[in-house]
């Protein structure tokens, strides 16, 4: 399987880890040697509570034995579709009561783009710089980082950057701008918080100047960073929300959510001014309605906070300079990116997932199942203080 792998499926990188999977379940993946790994990524955020979690199986299979695929998404009323909007409104703040379903966090950034531009009628978007929204044609034009976004000019018009943090930096917010787009937590650059109320003021700014506030909550929202949405904990009221990754408990899934006012204005004027084929899927909506309902019934993301806490608590380490995050959404620094390599290299050996971020060298992913028990908690942390001994 492995050479059929490299002469078939496209590659994203010259050097993919190319482990084989024959199931995964709770916190573990197995490989086809039957041998077990400690999942402490869950597919990059995706999957919430954990693999194979019995409410999604259920809610998957009993949701195939009725229908899959019958429509394009918006034109046939699909309960599952329709149920799980209704829930991430109860959620969401009062003046956002609309969700337009989609196939990936990416495809909701771009479906957020246009949603901004065409209810303002001004095409500025601004970005942070060392952000990360997805890697589509739009979604890239977000990034800063021409050693990624050059190969594929020419990008979208009219992208501009601000200094996450930076309070100065609002001042580029101004009458031209149709939207200020930020992840509540910078993912790729670092999981980097939001400090001195940086979002309250931007969302102010954009009160101010008539602009869109877009918050990217495909990574710290669902649960993750202990609270529904990650902009919870940081008093501040977005105009559009950005869901994906573990909103569908390991299903492929997208959502930006807004108010009735402005997501109408892409049903008119042009007619379908977003469109897609399997958006809101039904079996896919199934699986995230579990989700969601598992996620905001039990006590999972109380616990992820404690869960954190003993996080910090068993990687105390001299190699380890700082942790970074919220809830289940944790990066370990190490002094230097050689290390970091190291670690995450000599993990999986020893039976541990971690992974890297993409703009902080030095970071090593933390982000397991939320449904991740206080001792497979402690042996994974034992695991990487064991490895940084040796090293």
């Amino acid at each position: 399987m492995k050479n059929d792998f490299f002469k078939y499926q496209a590659q994203t990188t010259p050097h993919p880890l190319a482990m084989e999977i024959k199931y995964a379940k709770g916190s573990y993946i197995y490989d086809t040697n039957n041998k077990a790994y400690l999942d402490f990524v869950a597919g990059v955020s995706a999957c919430s509570l954990g693999h194979a979690h019995p409410k999604v199986v259920d809610a998957i299979k009993a949701q195939v034995d009725n229908y899959m695929h019958v429509m394009v998404y918006g034109e046939y009323i699909q309960q599952p579709a329709v149920e799980l909007t209704k829930l991430l409104a109860k959620h969401l703040p009062d003046h956002i009561t609309s969700t337009y379903l989609v196939n990936s966090g990416t495809e909701a950034i771009e479906g957020s783009i246009k949603l901004a531009r065409r209810y303002t009628n001004r095409s500025e978007i601004i970005a942070a710089k060392n952000a990360y929204h997805g890697n589509t044609l739009g979604s890239l034009s977000l990034m800063d980082f021409e050693e990624r976004k050059k190969p594929f000019y020419p990008l979208i018009p009219d992208i501009k950057h601000i200094e996450f943090n930076l309070e100065i930096d609002l001042l580029k917010i101004t009458e031209n701008t149709a939207a200020v787009i930020l992840e509540t937590i910078q993912g790729g650059a670092g999981f980097i918080e939001p400090k001195y109320d940086y979002l309250l003021k931007v969302q102010q700014r954009c009160k101010k100047v008539g602009a869109v506030f877009i918050l990217d909550e495909i990574q710290p929202g669902i649960g993750r960073t202990g609270q529904v949405f990650g902009f919870n904990h940081y008093n501040v009221l977005p105009d559009i929300v950005v869901t994906g990754k573990g909103l569908g408990g390991g299903m492929p899934i997208g959502a930006f959510s807004a108010s009735k006012q402005m997501m109408d204005t892409l049903s008119d004027q042009p007619e379908l001014g977003h469109i897609t084929t399997f958006g809101g899927n039904p079996v896919i909506a199934a699986a995230a309605l579990a989700t969601l309902k598992e996620i905001t019934t039990s006590n999972i993301m109380a616990e992820a906070l404690k869960k954190e806490q003993l996080i910090r608590q068993h990687l105390q380490h001299k190699h380890i300079k700082e942790i970074r995050g919220r809830g289940l959404m944790l990066a370990a620094l190490t002094e230097n990116p050689e290390l970091t390599n190291q670690v995450i290299l000599m993990a999986q050996a020893q039976g541990l997932i971690l992974f890297w971020l993409l703009f902080e060298p030095k970071a090593i992913r933390i982000t397991p199942p939320l449904t991740i028990s206080n001792e497979e908690i402690i042996e994974g942390c034992r695991i990487i203080t064991t490895i940084l001994d040796k090293l």
